[in-house]
């Protein structure tokens, strides 16, 4: 790897870090101002990464999903993962603010990383692409806010899909039992064990054409025009 490209996997992982931490963060953060002080009294409102990286989610899938497209001779990949869930009570949660609270607690790190995806691209297009006499500083810091939004519109779009087990899937299933209709919300309970299941069909189809890529793209040239 040349000096260049580590640069580019440093930013990137400070990125996905960032995005993934404040992501579970603002769950916590969410629930706790609806009398929930579950995520407060583990830790986990703290910005230290240390309680909220997951050995899989934070090391292990990001690392294989950079690195083996590289080691199969198709470039370098891109970083995707997920930092450990902040626990939640959504019985306190609801008795406190209905399930409308319920529904902000799940959207809330979706809000987070789409209103830092926001706040990168509106940084970006004030900056000049770096050139070869710019400085190193100057470089890092294109670069890695470059990567805070990129990885943030992936995470975004990703958990606003209805996957059972993420936060697209859990904001139905609450507005569900706020209309009583059951059922739905049942069905996406239910089907939260084959959430992963489903992520790795997207994944390995060409679903993620049209569920991920196209969205992803609309989202990048909204924020960038």
């Amino acid at each position: 790897m040349q000096f260049i490209d580590w640069i580019e996997l440093t930013a990137s992982i400070v990125a996905l870090l960032v995005a993934i931490i404040g992501h579970e963060i603002m769950h916590g953060w969410v629930a706790y101002k609806y009398g929930d002080n579950t995520a407060k009294d583990a830790g986990r409102l703290s910005i230290n990464p240390i309680g909220h990286i997951d050995p899989v989610g934070s090391i292990l899938v990001p690392a294989s999903m950079y690195f083996i497209p590289m080691l199969l001779g198709m470039g370098g990949g891109f970083l995707f993962g997920w930092a450990k869930p902040v626990p939640v009570n959504m019985s306190t949660v609801i008795r406190n603010g209905g399930y409308n609270a319920a529904m902000q607690v799940s959207l809330a790190g979706i809000a987070y990383n789409f209103a830092l995806a926001g706040m990168s691209s509106a940084l970006l297009l004030s900056m000049a692409q770096p050139l070869e006499g710019d400085s190193l500083t100057y470089i890092i810091t294109y670069i890695f806010v470059l990567k805070l939004l990129l990885i943030n519109v992936v995470l975004g779009v990703f958990n606003l899909l209805p996957i059972p087990q993420f936060d697209g899937a859990h904001f139905i299933m609450y507005l569900s039992l706020k209309y009583r209709l059951d059922k739905i919300a049942e069905f996406f309970y239910k089907a939260e064990r084959y959430g992963m299941f489903i992520v790795l069909i997207i994944l390995m189809t060409p679903l993620k054409d049209y569920l991920l890529y196209a969205p992803i793209q609309m989202v990048l040239r909204f924020l960038l025009s």
